[in-house]
């Protein structure tokens, strides 16, 4: 079997570069797997040896790449051998999760470090086809099984899978993974950001197995026209997927509709029923959804909503809907790190509920798929955003389709869920010709993928009168959003919280208006007089101030204050205060509550 693999593995070399993603399989979530998470051992690799030669050529690219190649694995078969790695003799980190809380020689770490998991696996059947998911890897991965190249990704937070049905064997199976977290100027996000690099396999990694023939893909939604028709379409992949029948279930509403697929093996749904409870924050319903075909069947849990804009409000189902949010980063309150696990999530939703939010703004990247599928169950809107953060380099083609792809991924990965309201396209990022047309094309583009949800993005504001206290949205993006969705700082960045008395907002664009961040930093347990930065006594009176000044937006609809709880970012090095952490939480990163925590709470509480 060795000698088999490293035959492939030479000729896999010599064609060519694999595609980066093999088509995303839908409902990942709920399919039946076999976990690969646990223990991985680990290889750090600074200098890439394992990936080129002395002469930096890419193992992969040669016809005889050599037993230095990491992805081979490979082993001494006697005592004159050279090899100069071991897997299996390495130390062992956990998966999923970062590299840099687990190891101290880690914390700062930017590079290349490779894992590598050992696993037996026996298929159901001898037909079916298996697949390898990735939750997420941050940032560039490249995937090998059993000395053969699955392919390259690129991005830190979004899911890839890969077809590993002719690799993969009953015993001894490897599984090597080159993770690369290098920041990067042509990247999305670019190399700055205010947030740590998280390097690692920072989601789970699992084993599904399909029939030969199975459901790829489905979208099924309530029409955005019609609030008593069931929309949307289910696709098949495998053999003989012309004219194949596929029945749609939902019991609760008495629905067993059956399909018959066209020639690319896709069917259309369309149910009346007069009875749907409709998904809100108040009842957040979900319909147990089956459907099936002869050799497949999935389950979802999805409810039935429709989100729309008319002039200045929001509407869900119909009725006005006040967002009342807040703004969270994917970090673990329990642990410390990167948010990995669902109880991870449920800690930080139900903080937000704690704070009387309906609403959470996902920053500044898409999540893990725990925080959206409790959104569902708990009944809070959410706001899903791709990392496209300040300096993207906006004329570089390629960053242009990495940002594309993810937003596509993170859509088709989410697009049944109902809490997702919002698709954002970026964050403050500074207006240019270049960038305004990179924006509008993910903004055209996201409107393809689903009509259904509303578009935004986290805009600055500009100042405006001979003092700068008359504010306004000049950016040419406000006019393409459906919700106009704008940072400011005032009382923080822009004068002290005092300042929100004089300040006066025009907004032109008749639209509904998020303010997507305000805030400011304090350390927990640190008091003193409210003109005290860092004190909590600061950040209470900001609140205070900042909500009595945005209360007069006549198109106001909802806000997301930034943020909910304290967060890593290297940007942030004040000794005895930030102490590498920014510090606009009203929690601490122990779960301590700060006062202005409560501020909010009770302006929720009034709404």
């Amino acid at each position: 079997m060795k000698i088999l693999t490293l035959i492939m593995a030479i000729l896999l070399s010599v064609t060519e570069e694999l595609t980066a993603n093999d088509q995303l399989l839908i409902n990942a979530y709920n399919r039946s797997s076999q976990s690969l998470d646990g223990q991985w051992n680990y290889i750090i690799d600074p200098y890439e040896n394992g990936y080129y030669n002395y002469r930096y050529e890419p193992f992969e690219k040669q016809k005889y790449p050599g037993r230095g190649a990491f992805f081979l694995n490979s082993k001494s078969n006697n005592k004159s051998d050279l090899i100069e790695y071991d897997f299996d003799k390495s130390e062992t980190i956990s998966v999923p999760g970062d590299w840099n809380t687990q190891k101290k020689e880690l914390l700062y770490y930017e590079g290349t470090v490779w894992y590598k998991k050992s696993f037996d696996y026996i298929k159901s059947n001898k037909t079916n086809r298996v697949f390898v998911y990735f939750g997420a890897s941050n940032y560039e991965t490249d995937v090998y099984l059993n000395g053969v190249k699955l392919g390259n990704h690129v991005g830190g937070f979004t899911p890839f899978n890969y077809d590993i049905t002719d690799l993969i064997t009953d015993e001894g199976n490897f599984l090597i993974v080159k993770v690369d977290n290098k920041r990067k100027k042509e990247g999305v996000p670019t190399l700055n950001t205010d947030w740590w690099n998280y390097g690692g396999l920072t989601r789970s990694v699992k084993i599904i197995e399909t029939n030969e023939i199975f459901i790829r893909d489905y979208i099924i939604q309530l029409d955005s026209e019609n609030p008593e028709k069931i929309k949307g379409y289910v696709k098949l992949s495998g053999e003989s997927i012309y004219h194949n029948p596929i029945k749609i279930t939902i019991p609760e509403l008495g629905v067993d509709e059956k399909v018959i697929t066209n020639k690319d093996g896709v069917a259309s749904i369309d149910i009346v029923s007069d009875n749907i409870r409709y998904w809100s924050v108040k009842d957040p319903h979900l319909y147990k959804v089956k459907i099936h075909i002869q050799e497949d069947e999935v389950v979802d849990y999805i409810g039935f909503r429709i989100i729309k804009t008319e002039g200045k409000f929001i509407l869900l189902n119909g009725e006005q809907v006040f967002l009342k949010g807040i703004s969270i980063h994917e970090e673990s309150p329990i642990r410390q790190g990167r948010a990995h696990s669902k109880d991870d999530a449920l800690q930080l939703l139900t903080w937000a509920k704690e704070l009387g939010c309906n609403f959470v703004r996902l920053a500044h990247y898409p999540h893990n798929e725990h925080m959206i599928r409790l959104a569902d169950q708990l009944g809070i809107l959410v706001w899903e955003e791709i990392p496209v953060y300040w300096t993207i380099d906006w004329e570089n083609e390629s960053t242009y389709e990495n940002a594309e792809h993810q937003l596509s991924t993170v859509i088709h990965r989410d697009k049944n869920r109902a809490s997702v309201i919002i698709w954002s396209m970026a964050n403050e990022t500074p207006t240019s010709k270049a960038r305004n047309s990179f924006l509008n094309r993910l903004a055209v583009k996201a409107k393809q993928l689903d009509s259904t949800r509303l578009i935004s993005a986290a805009l600055e504001q500009s100042s405006q009168g001979g003092d700068g206290n008359i504010r306004t949205i000049t950016d040419p993006f406000a006019d393409v959003v459906d919700v106009l969705s704008f940072n400011e700082y005032l009382g923080w960045y822009d004068g002290l919280p005092e300042k929100c008395r004089d300040i006066s907002w025009i907004i032109k664009q008749d639209k509904p208006v998020i303010i997507s961040e305000f805030g400011g930093g304090a350390k927990y347990g640190l008091h003193g007089d409210k003109s005290e930065r860092w004190t909590e006594e600061y950040q209470e009176f900001l609140y205070e101030e900042n909500l009595k000044m945005i209360s007069k937006i006549d198109q106001l609809q909802g806000i997301s204050p930034w943020i909910l709880i304290d967060f890593k970012s290297p940007r942030r090095p004040l000794p005895e205060i930030q102490d590498g952490w920014n510090r606009k939480g009203l929690i601490s990163e122990d779960g301590h509550k700060k006062k202005a925590f409560y501020v909010l709470k009770e302006y929720y509480e009034s709404k």
